[in-house]
């Protein structure tokens, strides 16, 4: 292989590996506003029928934003769909019957579902070498 070729191909992976890493960032960002959206959703039927006192999903949100620990803008961004979320079904499902205890499971498999998908990309990012400095390409 000449060496024109190696360098073009190593400059390739250089550039490649932040693009792919935003594409990852932005993925992982769209399914933490799904989730917190799920959450809403949740905390609004599960109120339905547990009535306004019960802050199970809430408390989950709460949790949610602290783990991320995002930048401000994001952050607001979270708990504005968490609020989406939840003024959606307070208004769908303002009472506790059939349906709303089938939405909620709905919901809940749905956040179930995007929190193993976020579970995932962190697992398999916390296995993925970091670059070639840290020594992990050289071994």
């Amino acid at each position: 292989m000449s060496r024109p070729f190696l360098l073009g191909v190593i400059l390739t992976a250089l550039v490649a590996a932040p693009v792919l890493a935003q594409e990852r960032d932005a993925r992982e960002r769209q399914r933490l506003l799904d989730l917190a959206y799920a959450l809403g959703e949740s905390h609004a039927l599960r109120q339905a029928c547990e009535g306004e006192g019960d802050q199970y999903w809430r408390a989950r949100m709460v949790r949610l934003t602290e783990v991320e620990q995002a930048d401000q803008a994001f952050d607001v961004q979270l708990r504005e769909r968490f609020n989406t979320g939840f003024a959606a079904r307070r208004s769908e499902y303002p009472t506790c019957d059939d349906s709303s205890r089938k939405a909620e499971q709905q919901a809940a498999r749905r956040g179930q579902a995007l929190a193993q998908r976020l579970s995932q990309s962190v697992r398999q990012a916390r296995h993925a070498p970091d670059s070639m400095a840290d020594g992990e390409g050289a071994r």
